[in-house]
């Protein structure tokens, strides 16, 4: 589904990007030994999304502001971390950025994303076991969203694994490049300083690119 959503920004379908809005929020919390030990929200969690968004905006993010609290279960203060967080980007090529976090979504595993831009826009919702939709007297009822991400993402784990193989038969370079991983790590430790000192961050500050 991003996939397509990355797609039909590149062929430019939707015009000039100027808005991307990434919704992610997981189903549960995850135990204690793991928080303690994930590197944080913005580096276990948020930094998929942030991932996703130089992905689908086709550009490198040059600011970040991040607020986040606990509003989910103290034994994330406890290990000096947050569960809910908004985050703000600023593009390279102009187009603003928002992403919301939450380690609980009681109705299951929340993912969707949308890219406006100045001639239209394209969104994905989120993935259901079915799309049926039942009305009646009370009101429209529908199922939830996937619960687990295995659930959510088998396709894609599969298609990774096929690019990556596809690479190595055809002598050409993977997809994803070392460089993309850095940067999404270099945009969480930003978003992280930038919840810590409530401040926007430029990614120069935490790290100076080389050609």
């Amino acid at each position: 589904n991003f996939l397509k959503v990355h797609e039909t920004i590149k062929a430019g379908k939707i015009g000039v990007p100027h808005i991307l809005r990434i919704t992610s929020r997981d189903p549960a919390p995850p135990p204690e030994n793991y928080i303690r030990a994930s590197g944080g929200i913005f580096l276990d969690m948020t930094i998929h999304d942030f991932d996703m968004a130089r992905y689908l905006m086709g550009s490198e993010v040059l600011e970040v502001y991040a607020k986040a609290d606990v509003l989910v279960d103290p034994v994330f203060r406890k290990a000096g971390d947050w569960d809910t967080a908004v985050v703000t980007l600023v593009f390279e090529n102009g187009a603003l950025g928002a992403i919301d976090n939450s380690r609980k979504a009681v109705y299951g595993y929340d993912q969707r994303v949308e890219a406006f831009g100045s001639e239209g826009m394209v969104m994905v919702k989120n993935n259901t076991p079915d799309n049926h939709i039942y009305l009646d007297r009370y009101g429209m009822h529908s199922s939830l969203p996937l619960n687990f991400f295995m659930d959510r993402y088998a396709d894609s784990y599969r298609n990774e694994m096929q690019a990556f193989v596809q690479s190595i038969q055809d002598n050409q370079p993977v997809p994803v490049s070392g460089h993309d991983g850095l940067m999404a790590v270099v945009v969480g430790l930003a978003a992280g300083v930038s919840a810590r000192e409530n401040r926007p961050v430029r990614l120069t500050e935490i790290h100076t690119r080389r050609s």
